[in-house]
């Protein structure tokens, strides 16, 4: 017999491999499809309905297939509980995506992910895995996503991690990890999160590039962007004096001898001294000089007060909500100016008078600034003002300095309080001292007069920022940003409420929720409620009261998540709940989502400027679910604000590794960035 050629050869083994090829890749899918019901067995025997022998494996809820093989397990907040099986996700070869985030896992990860050798990407933050970190994650080569933050991970942070190389994400935060940050060199690493842990030590040097809430939460850790360790010296700056060569000595020129001054030189300098003293005189008799006719204007204003001159308390047009508190900034300043020192006037008064019941004549400062006081009380009556706005507790302005420095005051209006439990509860409000709070700076008391001075925020309020300005040109909000916003108030509201069990923001709306130049949020007005008397009834903060609130000066933590999560729906919907309603049924805002989405999740809810942007649907309903939650009617229903925090922080993780991955699936999981 001939024997066949070898274009006939080619050709019979290729109609042979197509054959037996779908038998191969039959046979892959079935052991993927047995890995799967192990694990279903063992911890969503009730929660994965869709995973039966009817459905198909590739249609199974949560898992994708690519050339016959499961390639992504996403399971985020599918109600697994229990301990993973070994020898179950060992068995997904082919799996590149695993997402078990925010379930009810607990007990160790088990050792057969190390077979895993196409993972990229692992999410199971938010469980309660225990343990140390598995050795065998540390030879998943192609691992670029690691988040495994608020679980119950213990033990010190490996430094095999560096074994990682194409590792771009790692968070290793809400654990127990003890001992010291390993020096990471991961030349891809763009995020990193090891806060609220048990860590001590120093900040390796190319982890300190990192921002500071990477690293809070850990009483031991220094170094970096939490200041400098005990003993360590900040880093002499390139180019300064001390930073050249031979700085500190006389220079050596010419063969090392130094040389001596002349005795032309030595003249010139006594006189150069004697004209610097003359002229230092001279600049303090000027300064005196300003200074006496400074304090005539200043007077001035003092005497148009006592015959009735009051500031121009008014409601700034074109701005939404109060501009309550520190700042009420709403927007620009209103154009309205005040006299100089118009809104200290009654301060100036009231010390001309003798003060109140001590007789007390200056402010009174809080943190940093009390040993140091950067001004006193001439110095704010000297200053220019403008009203910023009328809020349900008095008037804010700004006052600009002389030196030109600007600071937010307040007014406070129907406060009675005796001067003694005045200062006892002022010094609560002060005490509160966090980057995501606005701080209470200082205070002036009189029986006239109470004045509240807070940093000012030149960016406005998130109410005006959200219904100031709807024409075509404006700028639209867009979800990152809103995002942000609602995650760095809510950390704010929660370092609040961890002051104390019964610590209470007790005002929780937009126009309290200031903004820096880059659009970073700030809680302001904290604690105020609790300085008025029991007939304060104010009807500005009723779009976010709390259903069983009946008294404003008692809100509980509780009564302040309501509050939160109507300023939650405010940001999703573009809808101000402070009016009186929000559509032609005559709903407040919680009970008018309610209604929309007890249908089905429908775009109506959201506001417009949201839609237009893609990938981030699912964020949105997750934020809107996180804001219903929130304002139960119940007390006993709704989160903590530690919760609400940890959630949106989950959310608007989701939301940007669904952006760096580019993937349209809306988990917030993505595939390994291009290296």
């Amino acid at each position: 017999m001939a024997a066949m050629p070898p274009p006939a050869v080619g050709l019979a083994v290729l109609v042979l491999f197509a054959a037996v090829l779908p038998a191969i890749l039959a046979d892959d899918l079935n052991s993927d499809a047995q890995a799967l019901q192990a694990l279903r067995s063992a911890v969503g025997r009730s929660a994965l309905p869709s995973w039966n022998s009817t459905t198909p494996t590739c249609q199974w809820q949560g898992v994708t297939c690519e050339n016959g093989r499961v390639v992504e397990l996403r399971l985020p907040g599918a109600g697994l509980m229990g301990s993973l099986p070994s020898g179950a996700l060992g068995n997904l070869s082919a799996l590149r995506t695993l997402s078990l985030r925010y379930n009810a896992l607990t007990g160790p990860v088990p050792d057969d992910l190390s077979s895993l050798s196409e993972l990229r990407a692992i999410y199971l933050q938010h469980n309660g895995f225990s343990g140390e970190v598995p050795a065998s994650l540390f030879g998943l080569k192609n691992l670029v996503r690691l988040d495994i933050a608020d679980n119950k991970f213990t033990g010190e942070i490996s430094p095999d991690f560096n074994k990682l190389i194409r590792l771009g994400t790692l968070y290793l935060d809400g654990n127990s990890f003890t001992g010291e940050i390993p020096k990471l060199d991961l030349p891809a690493l763009e995020q990193f999160n090891v806060s609220y842990n048990q860590l001590n030590g120093s900040i390796p040097t190319k982890l300190r590039k990192m921002p500071k809430d990477a690293f809070l939460g850990n009483t031991g850790l220094c170094g970096g962007p939490l200041g400098l360790c005990p003993g360590e010296t900040a880093p002499t700056p390139a180019g300064s004096p001390e930073a050249q060569p031979g700085a500190g000595g006389a220079a050596d020129i010419g063969g090392g001898k130094k040389k001596k001054l002349s005795g032309g030189a030595i003249a010139g300098i006594a006189i150069g001294c004697v004209f610097g003293v003359l002229l230092l005189l001279a600049l303090l008799f000027f300064l005196c000089r300003k200074r006496s006719s400074a304090a005539r204007p200043a007077a001035a204003v003092e005497k148009g007060r006592d015959i009735g001159m009051e500031p121009l308390d008014v409601e700034p047009k074109g701005q939404n909500g109060s501009a309550a508190g520190a700042g009420g900034h709403n927007g620009a300043a209103a154009a309205v100016a005040v006299p100089a020192a118009a809104a200290a006037a009654g301060a100036a008064a009231a010390a001309k008078a003798g003060g109140g019941s001590t007789g007390s004549k200056k402010l009174i400062f809080f943190g940093p600034m009390a040993a140091a006081p950067p001004f006193d009380l001439e110095d704010l009556l000297r200053a220019s003002a403008e009203v910023l706005g009328k809020g349900a507790f008095g008037t804010a302005y700004k006052a600009v300095m002389e030196n030109g420095s600007a600071v937010a005051v307040k007014r406070l209006k129907d406060v009675d309080l005796p001067e003694p439990e005045f200062r006892e509860r002022i010094a609560a409000i002060g005490a509160v001292q966090h980057e995501l709070v606005v701080p209470l700076r200082a205070y002036y008391f009189s029986k006239d007069e109470k004045l509240l001075v807070y940093d000012y925020m030149s960016m406005g309020s998130l109410s005006a920022l959200l219904h100031g300005n709807r024409a075509s040109g404006r700028t639209p909000l867009d979800w990152e940003t809103r995002s942000a916003i609602a995650l760095a108030a809510a950390r704010g509201v929660a370092h609040i409420h961890s002051t104390g069990p019964t610590a209470s923001h007790g005002n929780i709306k937009s126009s309290n929720v200031l903004l820096t130049k880059n659009y970073e949020a700030r809680v302001s007005d904290h604690g105020l409620p609790t300085l008025v008397g029991p007939s304060f009834s104010p009807t500005r903060v009723s779009g976010y009261r709390a259903p069983e609130v009946t008294d404003i000066r008692r809100v509980s933590q509780k009564a302040d998540v309501y509050s939160f999560g109507v300023l939650l729906l405010e940001l999703l919907t573009g809808k101000a709940p402070t009016h009186a309603v929000v559509n032609e049924e005559g709903l407040d805002l919680p009970r008018w989502v309610q209604s929309v989405v007890r249908e089905e999740w429908t775009a109506e809810v959201f506001d417009q400027e949201l839609l237009r942007y893609q990938n981030v649907e699912e964020e949105m309903v997750q934020l809107l679910q996180l804001a219903i939650d929130c304002s139960a009617q119940h007390p006993d229903r709704r989160p903590t604000m530690a919760e609400v925090a940890t959630r949106i922080d989950e959310i608007r993780r989701s939301s940007l590794g669904d952006r760096q991955a580019g993937d349209s699936a809306g988990d917030g999981e993505g595939d390994e960035p291009s290296l």
